[in-house]
């Protein structure tokens, strides 16, 4: 039997030892799609408790103990940090078999040095013993990331933040990991949302621009598109709930968006040619600036109508949808492939059932000088678990090329979840050593062991051009 989460945690056999330990663990980490705040590096926050670094804004936890019967007040409530922390180690205790358990001790393990198991019995040292590690220097938000061998950040940002925070830290020369902005252009697309006019006064309000017809819209949405490539942004984001694509032209969106200023309601069908048309825009402008365009399909957001109102979005109450897609999927990047303005895609699905139509989707427009052009996404929010990312790898390797994939991200807000990293690169390396364990491919650690840097850090700083 092994130890509990050793150095050879989730490496079965002698070959996935050799090939993370003298390849994957050394490998620094390019992070490209996380929801970090750029305000905490910039200003190098310090973290009063580990309730603050562990618990704050982290919905996965509060999703599990929300299944423990654990009282909100407890949990994103007023109750105070340590009756919060308690009530997550009550909660890890009945974790077996969820990725959280794994997580939490990875971070107790490489940033805290702790290798004590967190239960009831741990609970007061614990507290104490990362608390008091907090206070040191090396655990302010920069050191963190030093630490964790991180080189390139990131972030998600919508179209009028005024990357005030980015624009610091390239400023600062103390500080030499890359802290890029993401274009999120989501606010812009659902004209179907009660606050859609107030985003368009606030997009006046950056651009200076009035927004009187459908092409002001789309000439202010190109400015921020330039803005955010002088402050380094190489990459969107869009979250693409129901891909439902219609076709359309510009007269006729334009208009769809002129009823929309007069208060005209829209019916079903103008709100899925309206996002088509701005959707297919945005993929042709990102084109001409060679970014690469992030589609995260598939979930099913704010289940909850009590718990939104108290809550708002964001708190633990999204789940994976079931609709179908691939032909509209098909339908949005043919059409800005027909013009030979198809940027780079990643393109990933929430549910694990659509591994397979993705990973073949992407084999339908890939481009000459390009290596893996169109990626499947690495496994996806309820999906970044062993499970889940076992999935995504194998339907990538059985019909696509594994080997040219941009590897993993931590998708998250808390700067101590680079050990999903670690996690990843672990469930990486056990698969292909079993391969190879099994006589599938060639024991040859060189030329694996290059496979494996390139998937872990390498792909993904030649696809973005960092």
């Amino acid at each position: 039997m092994k130890k509990f989460m050793c150095e050879n945690f989730l490496l079965k056999t002698k070959t996935s030892e050799k090939l993370y330990h003298d390849y994957a663990k050394k490998m620094p980490i390019c992070d490209y799609h996380c929801h970090i705040s750029p305000k905490d590096i910039a200003e190098n926050k310090k973290f009063k408790n580990i309730t603050e670094i562990w618990l704050y804004g982290d919905h996965y936890k509060w999703r599990a103990m929300r299944s423990n019967g654990v009282n909100e007040e407890e949990i994103t409530g007023s109750a105070d940090d340590k009756t919060k922390f308690n009530q997550w180690v009550k909660t890890i205790e009945q974790c077996i078999g969820n990725p959280l358990y794994h997580w939490t001790h990875l971070e107790l393990q490489r940033y805290f040095g702790i290798d004590e198991v967190l239960n009831s019995k741990s609970t007061n040292y614990i507290w104490n013993k990362c608390n008091e590690r907090l206070t040191e220097s090396s655990f302010s938000a920069r050191e963190i990331i030093k630490k964790s061998n991180v080189k390139v950040i990131c972030t998600t940002d919508d179209p009028i933040d005024t990357l005030k925070y980015h624009n610091m830290i390239a400023n600062d020369d103390s500080f030499d990991v890359k802290v890029l902005p993401t274009y999120r252009p989501d606010k812009a697309v659902n004209i179907d949302k009660d606050t859609y006019k107030d985003w368009i006064k606030k997009l006046e309000n950056v651009t200076h621009k009035d927004i009187k017809n459908y092409d002001d819209l789309k000439n202010a949405l190109i400015d921020r598109i330039n803005y955010f490539e002088k402050a380094g942004c190489k990459i969107s984001d869009h979250s693409l709930e129901l891909l439902v694509y219609c076709e359309t032209n510009h007269d006729e969106v334009s208009k769809i968006f002129d009823n929309y200023l007069k208060g005209i309601s829209l019916s079903e069908t103008d709100i899925y040619k309206y996002k088509s048309d701005l959707i297919n825009f945005f993929g042709k402008i990102y084109a001409e600036k060679n970014w690469a365009m992030q589609l995260h399909i598939g979930a099913l957001r704010n289940n909850n109508t009590r718990m939104f109102k108290k809550l708002g979005p964001d708190t633990g109450f999204d789940s994976i949808n079931d609709c179908t897609f691939a032909e509209s999927l098909s339908k949005l990047l043919n059409e800005m492939d027909k013009e030979n303005k198809l940027p780079k895609c990643i393109l990933y699905c929430l549910n694990p059932r659509d591994n397979e139509v993705i990973a073949t989707m992407i084999g339908n427009f890939q481009s000459e000088g390009i290596k893996g052009k169109i990626q499947f996404g690495s496994g996806w929010w309820f999906n970044d678990q062993k499970d889940g990312i076992e999935k995504q790898l194998k339907a990538l390797a059985n019909l696509g090329l594994l080997s040219n994939f941009v590897g993993m991200l931590t998708d998250s807000r808390s700067l101590l979840s680079y050990t999903r990293h670690e996690y990843f690169r672990r469930i990486l390396c056990n698969l292909i050593g079993q391969w190879v364990e099994d006589g599938e491919f060639p024991n040859d650690y060189e030329f694996l062991g290059k496979i494996i840097e390139n998937i872990c850090y390498y792909n993904a700083v030649e696809y973005f051009n960092f």
